[in-house]
């Protein structure tokens, strides 16, 4: 009897934390992340009245979870961004050029909600909101910088 294949604990592709985004329309967000992200769909899983219960999109090297809002799964209470008016979490992306992937997403239908700056913490560093609630952020690492240093530049952009 031949050995059954070892089986990963964490699937080929993804890493220890993954993103799962819900919201009003998934085939719609799939489509805006496409665009706006770069992202390639992976799979999509359909239940039969057409809301997606599972898909996963590729964005850099990482893979992301979108679904519909089932309200009727969750006590009645609906878990998109947009219900709740708003949300605590933002996903970071770290780019090759904060500004072109921040242009890209504005474009794409983002709202810019701070444009690019240099960031005391050596980033230069945006923050959009897609049109599903989400906020993401958008970062090329420009500088290493020590603890000590970071704090000095905290300090004097803060003006202290």
């Amino acid at each position: 009897m031949p050995t059954p294949p070892t089986v990963q604990p964490i699937p080929t592709g993804f890493r220890t934390v993954t993103p799962h985004l819900v919201v009003h329309s998934a085939a719609e967000a799939l489509a805006f992340y496409t665009r706006a992200f770069a992202g390639v769909e992976r799979r999509r899983s359909p239940m039969p009245d057409g809301r997606i219960m599972h898909a996963e999109i590729q964005i850099g090297d990482s893979i992301v979870f979108v679904v519909d809002d089932f309200p009727e799964f969750c006590g009645g209470k609906s878990k998109h961004p947009r219900s709740l008016g708003g949300t605590p979490v933002s996903l970071h992306l770290y780019v090759d050029n904060c500004d072109a992937w921040t242009d890209r997403a504005a474009k794409a239908g983002c709202e810019v909600v701070m444009p690019p700056m240099d960031a005391f913490w050596g980033d230069r560093f945006a923050m959009v909101r897609d049109p599903f609630g989400h906020e993401w952020t958008i970062a090329t690492h420009t500088r290493d910088l020590t603890p000590d240093q970071m704090c000095a530049e905290m300090k004097k952009s803060m003006g202290r």
